[in-house]
């Protein structure tokens, strides 16, 4: 990854004040040996002013600053991305659409749109991690309850799997959240091996769907939840902490998107440490995403 830094308000205000400012700091995390064309990996090119693009000398390839990434094709001006990213990570509670709309003085689609390219990027950006070691794993659920519906697992509130992964002195480490159709075994081992490293120690309930699926490739344990223990503490503690980000930032207005909501929680909790740096990891991270690899913007 390239280096990141700590970014406050004074500084980001004088040094991305305009267009040019931003185009060579973004150029630079993007290439920061120098351009490499993408299609041949060739270093020589020419830069097409009136176009706004780099031309390969090898292939004539051309490719602009953004293209490829989730900033590709907004047309929106670079200094409105700056602004919405560094609001983004300004504060922990994050930033609404109607938030950003009003601060940057935009529509609210180009709000809304803006920041849902910023959470497809930080959704990418985790994807490039599994958890390990010792793992608390369940699940939650948001939205209301329907009348006459159960409550619990069968409820017909939008299920959640959860999963957090601990150091070896038991404090929380990462986090990984998905939205999922239901609760059934094959759902369970799904999440479980595209998010946990095979041969973790998985800590759980006792839940039967929860018991099969973890046996073969993860060293399970699990019990009878207890309310009065410490069971699965950390994990309850973080699901408790995302509930309040939705209704707090997003009014609980989220439910049609909420896998969106949850991996800018996740990326923000996964970075916990480094607050000070998000907006240059963010920035970075946009510059190697992929919007042909989004099923949220391909829709």
């Amino acid at each position: 990854m390239a280096q990141t830094e700590k970014i406050h308000f004074k500084e980001f205000r004088e040094r991305f004040a305009d267009e040019s400012a931003c185009k060579n700091y973004l150029y630079k995390l993007r290439w920061p040996e120098g351009f490499i064309c993408p299609k041949c990996r060739s270093r020589e090119f020419s830069f097409v002013k009136s176009r706004n693009i780099f031309q390969c000398k090898h292939y004539r390839h051309q490719t602009s600053l953004t293209a490829g990434t989730v900033m590709h094709r907004t047309h929106l001006p670079m200094t409105i991305w700056f602004w919405a990213i560094y609001l983004t990570v300004r504060d922990k509670r994050g930033v609404s659409a109607t938030q950003l709309a009003a601060e940057l003085d935009v529509s609210y689609e180009a709000a809304w749109y803006l920041l849902l390219r910023i959470r497809t990027a930080m959704s990418q950006r985790d994807c490039d991690y599994m958890l390990s070691g010792i793992v608390e794993l369940d699940d939650t659920y948001f939205g209301a309850t329907e009348q006459g519906s159960k409550r619990g697992r069968g409820t017909s509130k939008t299920s959640i799997m959860v999963a957090i992964s601990k150091d070896d002195k038991g404090r929380p480490q990462y986090l990984k959240m998905q939205v999922v159709d239901n609760l059934k075994g094959e759902t369970v081992g799904a999440f479980a091996k595209a998010n946990i490293a095979q041969g973790s120690i998985i800590q759980s309930d006792a839940y039967h769907s929860y018991r099969k699926p973890l046996a073969t490739d993860f060293d399970h344990h699990y019990e009878v939840f207890d309310s009065d223990t410490d069971m699965l503490h950390w994990l309850h503690i973080v699901v408790g902490n995302v509930k309040a980000f939705l209704l707090g930032t997003y009014h609980g207005n989220c439910r049609s998107n909420l896998q969106s909501f949850l991996d800018e929680f996740c990326y923000r909790f996964n970075r916990r440490g480094f607050k000070h740096e998000l907006f240059s990891r963010l920035l970075h991270a946009i510059t190697q995403s992929n919007i042909l690899g989004s099923a949220v913007l391909s829709r």
